[in-house]
């Protein structure tokens, strides 16, 4: 390719550089870690859908609870500078400002899946007329795993019992409408909607309220995998009414690898004691949980800290201490915003390039995606995210033929974008 030909980014540097130096919200970038190159510069990273930054001060805060282990052994539990014993109730707070909830709906605990089957112990419970669960496809193959086993758990067959909503022939997205039709269709059989509210693959984004709104018309339980949404978009899990939803911390959340997950519990179910769960100890009253053998009757704890299984593992869950502090600090309506321009900035780079071999999956209407942006190559998809993995920008490749790109608001940056474009660029004249 000529590149003295005109393309977009012909803008330059310099005015990336410029939207960088004119955006507040670029100083959250300095709250985090950046991984280096092999030959020590900074990575260019666009891999937050799969893990988070580390945040700079978590290093410090997890030696604090070393050291409490290491001097204070069973003691930390009551006397520790962060004590155990209620180290989880310290994200109550934090943690329904990220989803739009209020304090007692949300519980960090567990990892995403086990959450999920979990809440699906509480809100599927399929009867001989209504046993069917609605999934969209492409899902993340561990939601997928967890339905079609907790059918068969029920005695039904999956492929009956799982109703999967899938793109049109030819499209990558699925339409909402055609969600909607199911719900009409067969909304009678329908026991609980589990979707993904932002979708792994292709970072289509879901209207969830309407969603929600529709299922319920029909009596219908609705839940949300909120992996690949919490952290990146504005949620209100609360007033949508969602019934149920579960996350991982790792992605978005930038709570490090395998960190504890997050569940939401709406208020209306959280305030029923007599709602079927499976106990453990620490789901139980608080005023009583260390009863013990004395007592044998569980008494749930009120809202979503009733469906605790396990006291919480604390090395685990420290990390979002300042994760979620970062997120009160930067808001998530400012950070969806410069999430909206800096997903623009790339399309329109990407768009701009002349001969382009690459087309966009995701949604091209900024409310109907999340932050990361989904590339089909026409040649070799697996070959370009080495390529640019070898110019050190960190992206992911999902077969059979897409890279996925992220340009996570709270570290990323519109020269990082440009760079990126510019190796895209290089790639169609290679």
């Amino acid at each position: 390719m000529n590149r003295s030909e005109p393309v977009r980014h012909e803008l330059g540097l310099e005015y990336a550089r410029g939207l960088d130096a004119a955006d507040e919200m670029t100083r959250f970038r300095e709250r985090f870690h950046i991984p280096r190159t092999a030959d020590g510069k900074e990575a260019r990273y666009f891999c937050g859908n799969s893990l988070g930054l580390m945040p700079r001060g978590v290093s410090a805060d997890v030696e604090v609870e070393l050291e409490d282990w290491k001097n204070l052994a069973v003691g930390g539990h009551l006397r520790g500078r962060n004590p155990w014993f209620p180290y989880h109730e310290q994200f109550r707070e934090p943690g329904a400002r990220l989803v739009g909830a209020i304090p007692s709906e949300v519980v960090f605990m567990n990892t995403l899946t086990v959450n999920l089957h979990l809440l699906l112990a509480s809100f599927y419970r399929p009867t001989s007329g209504r046993f069917k669960i609605l999934c969209e496809a492409p899902a993340f193959p561990s939601d997928t795993y967890a339905l079609r086993s907790q059918a068969r758990w029920h005695g039904y067959d999956p492929d009956e019992a799982i109703l999967v909503v899938r793109p049109r022939e030819g499209e990558d997205c699925v339409r909402e409408e055609d969600i909607v039709s199911l719900l009409e269709e067969e909304g009678d059989e329908i026991a609980t909607v589990l979707l993904g509210g932002v979708n792994f693959f292709n970072g289509q984004a879901l209207d969830i309220e309407s969603i929600t709104a529709t299922a319920h018309e029909r009596g219908v339980i609705v839940g949300f995998d909120l992996a690949h949404a919490v952290g990146n978009l504005e949620l209100k899990l609360h007033d949508w009414g969602v019934d149920f939803a579960a996350w991982c911390s790792y992605k978005y959340g930038n709570a490090g690898p395998g960190a504890i997950a997050g569940a939401f519990v709406h208020q209306r179910h959280g305030d029923s004691p007599d709602l079927p769960r499976l106990a453990g100890w620490w789901g139980n009253d608080p005023s009583t949980r260390f009863g013990l053998h004395l007592i044998e009757d569980f008494v749930p704890h009120t809202g979503a800290e009733g469906w605790q299984i396990s006291n919480p593992p604390i090395f685990s869950m420290t990390p979002l201490k300042k994760s979620l502090a970062i997120f009160d600090e930067a808001t998530m309506p400012a950070l969806r915003e410069r999430s909206v321009r800096l997903t623009g900035y790339l399309e329109w780079l990407i768009d701009g390039i002349e001969g382009s071999p690459y087309s966009l999956i995701s949604p091209k209407e900024p409310q109907r995606r999340g932050c990361q942006l989904s590339l089909r190559f026409s040649t070799d998809a697996r070959g370009l995210q080495e390529a640019l993995v070898e110019k050190g920008f960190v992206c992911d490749f999902r077969p059979p033929d897409v890279v996925r790109l992220a340009p996570v608001p709270l570290y990323n940056t519109f020269e990082d974008v440009h760079l990126l474009v510019d190796v895209l660029t290089d790639r169609v004249g290679g």
